[in-house]
């Protein structure tokens, strides 16, 4: 029999910080219509007319911050995850590495795995939470680039693992070296998302956003919500370190645009913590299984500087889950399981 295909999935990064290969690379994201989800020619006009032109030199000189001799953090970390997985898995199975968006390109890596003659394939989607904007994007093309092959193999997706057990215990581990108990308060600070794609996702139209407090509690309604899987994720962590509610916050960055998205705002968040007298703040995002812009640059930069303007000391971030070896082995049960 043939080996068995693994198809890991990053969400993306340019292939340079220079502004061309952003604007390559914001043009192909934000015309995804599961990223921003409205009208072709609205998302057109919008993209291409106004956000990658004005954006994209600013984006430029915040990825020449975290850019290094390494190259993009989150393709360096994707890449060294792949390798390590292939090693643990053995000869048996065949990894191939994706982005979404950009290169390694979704398209290529499924041809390797064509060439490799695998007898399946799993599609792990590197994102713990469920998002219709990254998984289900990722699940979208991965599907419409099969449909052309003449022979498709059993092909099967990890929908989400925000309760994997391994990522649980590695961002405990990861907090525990920064001793947790010297800080003021915990956030856990999400990626965020427009409030029109959490209630895209409730499909009895009747419980987003309408039921107080609706994502504290996953539950059946919304076991496939992005906000309501992270808080999930979030108690797990906190409960691994031991902290009562009053001790975190989980929240929501990196808004875009004037309408509602998910609350509460990180940055809203800062401001009252700031107002409390609250001086040190440990900061988890656990969206990312890499560290990348969003961590490197959004939190540990802007939030830090923000909050010390705001009459607070310190910011410090919980490093993602990288190389370290537990996150190794949660990949390896979700690629066998």
């Amino acid at each position: 029999m043939g080996k068995k295909g693994v198809l890991l999935v990053n969400l993306g990064t340019p292939d340079s910080p220079e502004v061309k290969d952003v604007k390559k690379y914001l043009d192909q994201f934000l015309m995804d219509g599961r990223v921003i989800d409205i009208p072709k020619l609205n998302r057109t006009l919008l993209v291409k007319g106004i956000i990658v032109p004005f954006r994209s030199p600013k984006t430029s000189k915040l990825y020449k911050e975290i850019w290094d001799e390494k190259g993009s953090p989150l393709l360096y970390y994707s890449k060294i995850q792949a390798k390590l997985l292939q090693e643990q898995l053995g000869d048996d199975y065949q990894v191939e590495l994706a982005m979404r968006y950009q290169n390694p390109s979704i398209e290529a890596a499924l041809e390797k795995l064509k060439a490799g003659l695998v007898e399946s394939i799993k599609v792990i989607p590197m994102f713990p939470q469920y998002a219709s904007a990254s998984t289900g994007s990722v699940m979208q093309l991965v599907m419409e680039l099969l449909s052309k092959w003449q022979t498709i193999p059993p092909v099967s997706f990890v929908n989400s693992f925000h309760n994997n057990s391994l990522m649980i215990d590695v961002f405990a581990e990861n907090a525990i070296k920064h001793q947790p108990e010297t800080y003021d308060h915990v956030l856990f600070s999400f990626h965020g998302l427009p409030e029109r794609q959490l209630l895209k996702c409730d499909h009895t139209g009747n419980y987003c956003l309408k039921i107080d407090n609706c994502c504290d509690t996953l539950n059946e309604t919304n076991k496939f919500c992005y906000s309501a899987q992270g808080h999930h994720t979030a108690s797990l962590i906190a409960a691994k370190l031991g902290l009562s509610k009053d001790k975190y916050t989980v929240c929501f960055q990196s808004r875009l645009g004037k309408e509602p998205w998910v609350q509460p705002y990180t940055t809203d968040v800062l401001k009252k913590l700031a107002a409390e007298g609250k001086k040190r703040l440990l900061v988890f995002s656990p969206a990312f299984v890499a560290d990348c812009l969003e961590t490197l640059y959004e939190i540990t930069v802007e939030y830090h500087e923000e909050f010390k303007a705001l009459g607070g000391e310190h910011v410090q971030l919980v490093e993602s889950l990288n190389d370290h070896p537990k996150f190794i082995e949660a990949l390896v049960e979700l690629a066998k399981n």
